[in-house]
């Protein structure tokens, strides 16, 4: 037994070895073998193989690479030192044997052995691969398993089996009778073979169009039945595609499903009558690659050498082709005999393998790898035929680590590999050990989970700063790491770590800021290990601001304020208010949710209130609203009592307790003077003395509070008691006296509950003797007579209707006693105007509609009336009616971009109110920047600014010659279109209407000419022209290739003899170039003064001779030096294509002055320096040598030069052509990279990739990068977007230089190879390239290198693996002459070595995303977008790239900023576009500088508006960034106010500016007497109101005064102290989302606000002077400074987007207007006060000249505030994104009523269907929300119905009741008592 073991455990021993070997064969003991024999397949044909050296002696090795299945071996022979080598050119699935031997002198080792198989391609490989070996020819006699008989149809009887599928072409090209001898010919084919189930088997497949499976090669198992089948088959028809049928052939007819045996030769068949109409070369490769060999029948018109393509090697025996079908079967017997040949050998061939595998050791099969987890494995086995001892399973990591091994007993068939990586590929081995040798490897490969990680995270319980976490558990987890941060602007701040143990699944995060996201992500910890991240993101609550704000208790001084509380753990509140238009505010800090009350308010006054919780974390959001303070109260119950014959008692109640003083008038009603006393504001009662007897008087009283608002008057009318007088008669009898009685009436004498057709009037009899009374009225107007009812003397009130509105009337009310009238008392009242609505608003504006909304008025109305009309264009004035329960409305069906005067009535029984009256303005549907580009002879073409809600354009071209038209409708995404075959010479009209769904934009215009026919020159006298003579060309020169331009000065300065000088220095220059045209150097010539001349294109010469003597012909110009102007035409006119540019090589300008420029040239130069040009700059005499420098490029000492004078050009010529032509011989020209001029080539500008031109690339769309404002381009499938390689690389690639790609991969992106980026040449053969793997997840470099051989590097790390996950990213491959690096988002992630690459062909094209599997350059490619691609001549550009693009990596602090992004505050600021339309007005601004005093004109008429300027460009979108509107800033103190400054020097005319709004009323001043004319004194401090003097005695009516003559201008006001600013800290604290929200909600109420000052009803209209001419339009000024910053705000809540446009910087101040002229009229006569009117607060003017001194008047009140303009605005529309459209919500509301217009008002647009339940926004339908309710159609205002909404006269109605009846009076009594008091109340 010990022997037995003991020769066990050798043999064991030696089959361990043997293992590590790989493979052992007989020990040769002279030389030792090589061992550890590996594989690597490097690609599609080649493979490494590496070895361990042997031991001992030896000088080189030879290798043996030997196809198992046929095929010629290749030998090596290798020197010692290698122990790698690459064999190329192998075949596609096809399996080799490899054996190493070492040779020492001429004895060589046993064998290294081992085998391998080749992947599939379907790619037919490069040219120089190993063909297949040919078979050779076998002849009849040769043929020893083939017999045949003479005279009969040949049969194969070899033993051999096969898998036959013939492929006929069904076509219709073939017909009917034809397909039945395809049918005879197949049942010859057929009958030759012996079929059977387990023998020859035949399927057949027929293909036209498409191909099909007529039946398997197991569907039929005998001849009979396949020559049935034959015999049946239909025939198709259709085209011809032989390419897809091959394919479809391998797909379905040779598969084991189909019946497909392996291990049995596999033949294939075709049968076609003509040439394919798709590809067949790729798809016949597939078929020969997977070991099916073909043969080609063609018949007719068949290609041979599509034949030859198609058919297996040799074409000899594989491609038959006859001329016609009835003589198909010449051939049967060569084709029958030849494929039994074929089948034999075939057959032969594979025993042959199979033979050789039985001699070797069996290796176990079937691996199976199951029970898989992070950590471990399970391996299985069908066990190795034998005696097996052991089982060695041998596994490691296909990424890293060393090979590591597990053994088991040969009983054993299953092993477990643990202590594994997670998520690693794992290689296995697993080799049966026998007792002498080992078998080959049963390989396979398996990965590793990962690491199980936690699942479900769920974040809840959000507060404003805490949230919980909880997830569910991970198995076997040690512990979990939670990491969370804030994401503040899209980065992620400093994160924070949290580790809890594996028992805890729910925490809570504290500390935490309110209103932010959070990113929480959770790892499940496996030692040092973590698993994949759970990540989530939650957004903490804002700090919860007050709710419900509500207003109560609003009386004219003060409010009373209540909300809600929002949150317990608000520590207090901050209510802060503010008069809407001014910037005083107040404050009040309370610690409750307290109601409390706003005090010391004004009357009449819109106040503004934020209320915020204050929170430990800082203050909530404010809750705003807004509230008007009431009018002043009157006196309340006036009423005079104790009436004697000189006195009586006037008493009221106090209206309230703030009331400062009492005014009260005394008038008699005969006439005579009035009195006017003034009394504190306690006081409540007066006796009214010295009164005449028996006179009626009218006391009228008013109150006048501390800010001076003063009440409207109440009256009482009271008449003193008449002088009783006793007489006795002087007679002898003595008589009782006679004593006249006086009756006491009524008293009390009320009148209240006014409406505007009503009055209601109440009294108290004083005695009870009355019967009746006599109750009579009339208006004050005294339009109408008076009117009067009889009241029963029960009766004491009485109701008066009808009445005009808005009408005073005086009431008289008489007791009827039985013996007569008493005495009647007096009252006046006047009934409610027919108030209007008020607060128009505007909003939801669209194209062609907009909504207006606005607040009921008091009354009570019938309804409203509105109309609407537009202000500029032509067309009728409509309108419409709606009910009085609505107060918001659509209007529909208007022009675009068009403003509309809208007015609403209210509509009350008696008439119709005053007009609320505003504007609205639709959105502009139209093109910009329209314009014209490449006029020639008979076409032109119209570019312009696309609308990016424009679904197509409705481009129209009319000649103005013949008015001929052509039109065309372009999709929405065109920019440009061109016209044809116009005529010559012809101005034409082009009109571009913009399209949206049905809606169609006003036309905007422009006209051009087309160019005249060119008039030939006279030919010029022959005459003898000396041989030129051309300069040499220079050796420097001899490779130079650029665009080059020369701009040259001709300016006066210059002179005809100095020119000349030029001329020579540009003859010598330009002829030191070594070739020129397109192939050379393009050279152009601009001459400038005042404007560029170009003197010939780039493209004009292409012979230098000819080039030369144009030189010469060039003419002294003349002029002043504009060379920034002449820098722009070059680049702008000079340097296109269309002049002939060139891309990819250097461009070149020198300009040559000797001047100082008059314009600026700066600007222009750092542009085109940042775009790639290379400027030189030579000046001559007096030329700026700052100015030389500023234009050149840096270094200056080899761009600038400066020569004395012209004669000094020779000392500079040298230098400059070395320089100009060492620029243009470089490889790599300058471009602008990223953000910085490189040498290299821009990529996406080369390949059209840019939006000016991409939408020429077919198979290209534009669309949003990795930030909204950054263009990308999507590649799609077969795009294959190419340019030929001499236009980009035209010398080629340099040896070192970086590729930079940033690109997303979609998810239509194939899964196979394809190229990002690749260089072929003629032949479409790959030259240098990287290629993306999205299967394998790896990027490959290749390139030939300095040998011309082919080199590949392959980058497969997991860092390079991201890429492929559907995000933006950047790569960089540099490339140097010994490595390639990788950096992935400006990581570096891997390096490899490489040889020095070669240079590459420029004969063949450049491709995009081109499919690795493409034969050719238009086969197919990939789909991906591709944003940025550049080639940069260094390699260190890498190093230095910021990955600014990718929102993840982007540093605000070191990134420039965005382009086109949309900001709140612009920063940056660009160059001024071209003056833009005038907007709309905007919030008032701070008071201006004091200007100059200039004298007073007289007044003029008011001129005629001008025209609207064009429309100017949009200027560059700026950074995002973020705004939050700050807390109001306290006010300054006043300055003292300065004295006038001396006058300044006249400025610079600026651009006419917008009208400014009325300013604020000034205070009041004390009333004082008028002096003598004096000169203007400096202003005094504003006093405080004084109380009113005593009344002076009555003067007598003076005449009326000479007109006095016009005041002079008085100063400018001083400028208003500045608000404060908000910090900057502060704004970025606040989310990013409250500029939306200021933008959404805030302004929208700003803007009701504005545009609804309510007026003051006791103010007075002033009547404004006659306007003046419109004066002379100023030129232009340059833009100035911005404004310092105006009064912040509170936060507010959203308001609605603001029309679209850019704040700009206000102009310089502009030139003093020329005076006005006019004639002043005379004086009118001074009427009674009026009521309350709008008046504007004029400038100050000097004193006029003194007048009569009157008696004391009545303290004038204030005039209304003028109302401010609509808020400014920031467009949130680009915030969402680039060219993404939306913006506008559509309404929810169903009752909001929608009024069309009638369709014929404009025929441009269609009316809305009211059926149809859709409107459309876009592309997609939604439910209609504008339902139509049965309002009336709007109508045209007849020319007899006023727009103004005049009041008609009311049809008058008697009303009688019971002891009432109705009189009339003549009103001749009252005419002159009622005028004067109607002329005081009007």
């Amino acid at each position: 037994m010990q022997v037995f073991g003991h020769g066990i455990g050798t043999w064991l021993l030696v089959g361990f070895v043997a293992v590590t070997f790989d493979f052992i064969s007989e020990a040769q003991a002279q030389v030792a073998s090589p061992t550890r024999l590996k594989f690597s397949i490097m690609s599609q044909d080649s493979v490494k193989i590496t070895w361990k050296p042997p031991r001992g002696r030896f000088h080189e090795y030879r290798l043996t690479v030997t196809p198992v299945v046929g095929g010629k071996p290749q030998k090596l022979s290798i020197r010692k030192g290698e122990t790698a080598v690459v064999v190329e050119g192998l075949l596609p699935n096809q399996e080799y044997m490899v054996q190493l031997f070492a040779i020492n002198n001429k004895k060589e080792s046993a064998p290294a052995q081992g085998r391998f198989t080749m992947r599939a391609s379907r790619s037919r490989g490069r040219q120089g691969s190993p063909s297949q070996t040919k078979p050779k020819k076998v002849s009849d006699s040769q043929a020893g398993n083939t017999t045949t008989d003479e005279g009969s149809q040949f049969m194969c009887e070899s033993p051999a089996i096969a898998d036959i599928v013939v492929l006929v072409d069904g076509s219709w090209s073939i017909g009917r009778l034809n397909f039945q001898l395809v049918r005879l010919f197949l049942e010859n084919l057929v009958s030759a073979f012996n079929v059977d189930s387990d023998k020859t088997r035949i399927g057949l497949a027929q293909y036209s169009g498409d191909p099909r499976v007529e039946w398997n090669l197991n569907q039929h198992s005998t001849k009979e039945a396949v020559l049935d089948a034959v015999k049946n088959l239909p025939y198709k028809g259709g085209n011809t595609l032989t390419g897809l049928a091959l394919t479809f052939i391998l797909e379905n007819s040779f598969k084991p499903e189909a019946g497909s045996r392996a291990g049995v030769p596999k033949i294939g068949i075709l049968i076609t009558d003509g040439k394919s109409q798709d590809d067949v070369f790729s798809s016949a490769e597939s078929l020969r690659d997977a070991g099916i060999e073909l043969f080609a029948i063609g018949v007719k018109n068949a290609d041979v050498n599509e034949l030859k393509a198609i058919a297996s090697e040799p074409d000899e025996t594989h491609v038959y082709n006859v001329a016609d079908f009835n003589i198909m079967n010449t051939i049967i017997e060569s084709l029958t005999k030849t494929v039994c040949t074929r089948v034999e050998e075939q057959d032969k061939g594979i025993k042959e393998a199979s033979g050789r595998k039985s001699l070797e050791p069996a290796a176990p099969s079937n691996l199976v790898v199951t029970d898989v987890t992070a950590r471990s494995f399970r391996v299985s086995w069908s066990h190795a035929p034998g005696n097996v001892e052991k089982y060695r399973v041998v596994y490691y990591s296909t990424t890293a680590g060393q090979p590591e091994e597990v053994v088991v007993d040969g009983i054993e068939s299953t092993a477990v590999l643990q202590n594994l990586m997670s998520l690693t590929e794992y290689q296995i081995a697993v080799f049966a050990i026998y007792t002498k040798a080992a078998s080959e490897a049963l390989r396979g490969t398996a990965t590793t989970l990962a690491l199980p990680a936690a699942a479900d995270l769920d974040i809840y319980d959000v507060t404003h700063n805490s949230m919980r976490v909880k997830w569910e558990a991970a198995e076997a987890a040690s512990e979990y790491m939670i990491l969370y941060a804030a994401l503040t602007g899209g980065d992620t701040a400093d994160e924070k770590e949290v580790k809890v143990d594996n028992s805890v699944t729910d925490i809570e995060l504290e500390r935490l800021s309110p209103n932010t996201e959070y990113t929480v992500t959770v790892y499940a910890m496996y030692g040092e290990e973590a698993s994949d991240p759970l990540t989530g993101q939650e957004t903490t609550l804002p700090l919860t601001p007050p709710q419900n704000l509500q207003f109560s208790e609003i009386t004219h001084s003060m409010g009373r304020v209540s909300w809600e509380a929002g949150s317990r753990k608000a520590l207090g509140y901050r209510v802060m208010y503010v008069k809407t238009d001014t910037t005083a505010m107040g404050m009040v800090e309370v610690e409750d949710a307290t109601p409390i009350f706003l005090t010391n308010l004004t009357s009449l006054t819109e106040y503004t209130v934020a209320v915020l919780a204050i929170y430990d974390e800082g203050q909530s959001a404010p809750l705003t609203g807004s509230f008007t303070t009431r009018n002043v109260p009157q006196p309340l119950s006036l009423r005079i009592s104790d009436v004697f014959e000189e006195e009586f008692r006037v008493s009221w109640n106090h209206a309230a307790d703030d009331v400062t003083l009492y005014r009260l008038a005394c008038t008699p009603l005969s006439g005579e003077e009035a009195k006017e006393f003034v009394f504190s504001g306690a006081t409540d009662t007066v006796v009214l003395d010295h009164l005449l007897p028996g006179t009626e008087y009218e006391v009228s009283l008013s109150a006048i509070y501390s800010d001076e608002a003063e009440s409207e008057v109440v009256t009482a009318l009271e008449t003193t008691l008449q002088r009783i007088i006793t007489t006795t008669p002087a007679t002898t009898t003595t008589l009782r006296p006679t004593t006249v009685v006086i009756r006491s009436g009524i008293r009390n004498l009320v009148l209240d509950d006014e409406t505007t057709f009503s009055l209601h009037v109440s009294w108290e009899p004083a005695d009870a003797f009355i019967t009746q009374y006599r109750v009579s009225y009339v208006s004050l107007k005294g339009d109408r007579a008076e009117e009067g009812v009889m009241v029963p003397g029960r009766q004491n009130d009485l109701l008066l209707q009808p009445l005009l509105s808005d009408t005073s009337y005086r009431i008289t009310v008489t007791p009827i006693y039985s013996d007569g009238e008493g005495s009647g008392r007096a009252v006046t009242g006047k009934t409610l105007a027919l108030s209007g609505p008020i607060n128009l608003h505007v909003s939801e504006e669209w194209y062609n509609r907009f909504r207006i909304r606005w607040d009921a008025p008091p009354s009570p109305t019938m309804g409203y009336r509105v109309v609407y009309t537009s202000a500029s264009a032509p067309g009728p004035t409509l309108d419409t009616f709606v009910g009085d329960d609505v107060n918001t409305m659509f209007i529909l069906n208007l022009l675009s971009g068009t403003e509309y005067i809208v007015k609403v009535f209210a509509t009350y029984p008696t008439g119709s109110s005053e007009p609320l009256t505003g504007r609205a303005k639709t959105l502009y549907l139209g093109v910009t920047n329209l314009a014209t580009e490449d006029v020639r002879m008979t076409s032109m073409c119209a570019r312009w600014q696309f609308h990016r809600h424009a679904t197509s354009y409705r481009v129209v071209i009319e000649s103005l010659r013949d008015g001929k038209k052509e039109e065309v409708i372009v999709n929405g995404g065109t920019s440009r279109h061109c016209f044809y075959d116009l005529i010559p010479n012809t101005k034409h009209r082009i009109s571009v209407y913009t399209q949206l769904q049905e809606m169609e934009g006003l036309a905007v215009n422009i006209l051009e000419a087309t160019v005249p026919v060119p008039t030939e020159p006279p030919t010029p006298p022959p005459t003898t022209v000396p041989p030129p003579t051309i300069p040499p060309a220079r050796e420097v020169c001899k490779t130079a290739k650029a665009n080059l331009v020369f701009l040259v000065d001709g300016s006066w300065s210059i002179g005809d003899e100095n020119f000349d000088k030029i001329i020579g220095f540009l003859y010598n220059t330009i002829g030191a170039l070594y070739k020129i045209g397109p192939d050379g150097t393009q050279v152009a010539i601009i001459q400038f003064s005042d404007d560029p001349r170009t003197e010939f294109q780039l493209n004009s010469y292409n012979d230098k001779e000819i080039l030369l003597n144009a030189v010469e012909r060039i003419r002294y110009k003349g002029g002043n030096t504009k060379t920034g102007r002449a820098i722009k035409h070059a680049k702008d006119s000079v340097f296109t294509v269309e002049a002939g540019l060139q891309r990819g090589i250097p461009n070149v300008l020198v300009v040559i002055t000797d001047g100082r420029s008059q314009d600026d040239v700066v600007k222009t130069s750092q542009e085109m320096q940042l775009e790639g040009f290379t400027i030189f700059a030579v000046g001559v005499a007096d030329a700026d040598y700052a100015e030389l420098m500023n234009i050149a490029n840096k270094p200056s000492n080899r761009h600038a030069f400066f020569v004395d004078d012209f004669d000094a050009f020779k000392k500079i010529e040298d230098e400059l052509v070395t320089f100009v032509c060492e620029t243009a011989s470089a490889t790599c020209p300058l471009a602008l990279i990223g953000d910085s001029s490189l040498a290299g080539f821009k990529m996406m500008e080369m390949f059209g990739l840019v939006e000016k031109e991409y939408a020429s690339v077919e198979g290209v769309s534009l669309e949003s990068g990795s930030f909204n404002s950054f263009p990308c381009f999507r590649l799609h499938k077969n795009a294959l977007v190419s340019q030929p390689t001499r236009n980009v690389h035209p010398e080629g690639l340099p040896s070192d230089y970086t590729v930079t790609f940033l690109f997303r991969l979609l998810s239509d992106t194939p899964q196979e190879p394809f190229a990002l980026w690749e260089v072929l040449n003629k032949q479409s053969e790959p030259l240098v390239g990287v290629i993306l793997d999205n299967g394998r997840k790896a990027l490959t470099y290749f390139n030939y290198d300095y040998k011309d051989e082919f080199q590949t590097v392959t980058f497969d790390d997991p860092e390079v693996k991201k890429i492929f996950y559907g995000s933006f990213h950047k790569v960089h491959v540099v490339i140097t002459k010994t490595h390639a690096r990788l950096v992935v988002d400006c990581k570096q992630v891997g390096e490899k070595s490489i040889n020095a690459a070669g240079n590459i062909s420029t004969t063949g094209l450049e491709v995009l995303g081109r499919m690795v599997r493409s034969r050719s350059p238009r086969d197919s490619s990939a789909s991906f977008q591709l944003q940025g691609f550049d080639i940069s001549c260094s390699t260190s550009y890498a190093s230095r790239d910021k990955c600014c693009e990718l929102p993840a990596l982007r540093d605000e602090a070191n990134c420039p900023a965005l382009p086109h992004a949309c900001t709140c505050s612009q920063d940056s600021k660009g160059p001024p576009g071209p003056l833009g339309p005038p907007g709309n007005a905007g919030l008032r601004g701070q008071r201006g500088v004091r200007g100059e005093q200039g004298p007073r004109g007289p007044d003029g008429q008011r001129g005629v508006i001008g025209l609207p300027g064009p429309q100017g460009q949009p200027g560059p979108q700026g950074p995002s960034g973020q705004s939050i509107q700050g807390l109001p800033g306290s006010a300054g103190e006043k300055g003292e106010k300065g004295q006038s400054g001396p006058a300044g020097h006249q400025g610079l005319s600026g651009p006419r500016g917008l009208s400014g709004r009325d300013g604020p009323p000034g205070q009041r001043g004390s009333v004082g007497k008028d002096g003598p004319s004096g000169l203007p004194g400096s202003p005094g401090p504003m006093g405080s109101p004084g109380v009113p003097g005593s009344p002076g005695a009555a003067g007598s009516p003076g005449s009326q005064g000479h007109i006095g003559p016009p005041g002079a201008q008085g100063l400018k006001g001083e400028r208003g102290p500045r608000g404060d600013v908000q910090s900057q800290s502060t704004v970025h604290d606040i989310a990013q989302q409250v500029c939306e929200q200021l933008i959404q909600s805030h302004l929208s109420r700003y803007n009701s606000i504005l545009n609804s000052i309510p007026s003051n009803s006791v103010q007075v209209r002033a009547v404004p002077g006659p306007p003046g001419d419109t004066g002379r339009d100023g030129t232009a000024g340059p833009a100035g400074e911005p404004g310092p910053q105006g009064r912040p705000g509170f936060p507010g809540t959203p308001g609605i987007p603001g029309r679209p446009g850019e704040r700009g910087s206000p102009g310089e101040k502009g030139e003093r207007g020329s005076t006005g002229f006019g004639k002043q009229g005379p004086r009118g006569t001074p009427g009674t006060p009026g009521p309350q009117g709008e008046g504007r607060s004029g400038s100050q003017g000097p004193p006029g000249p003194p007048g009569r001194q009157g008696s004391l008047g009545r303290t004038g009140s204030s005039g209304p505030r003028g109302q401010p303009g609509p808020s400014g605005y920031c467009d949130p529309s680009s915030c969402a994104g680039y060219n993404v459209g939306g913006g506008y919500n559509d309404p929810t509301n169903q009752d909001i009523p929608v009024v069309q217009l009638t369709p014929r008002s404009y025929q441009t647009y269609d009316p809305y269907d009211e059926q149809d339940p859709y409107v459309y926004h876009g592309p997609y339908p939604y439910p209609n929300p504008y339902s139509q309710p049965s309002y009336p159609e709007p109508h045209s205002v007849e020319p007899d119905h006023p727009f103004d909404g005049e009041e008609e006269e009311s049809e008058e109605v008697e009303i009688r009741s019971p002891g009432i009846r109705r009189f009339a009076r003549s009103i001749s009594k009252w005419r002159r008592t009622s005028s004067s008091t109607a002329k005081k109340n009007q």
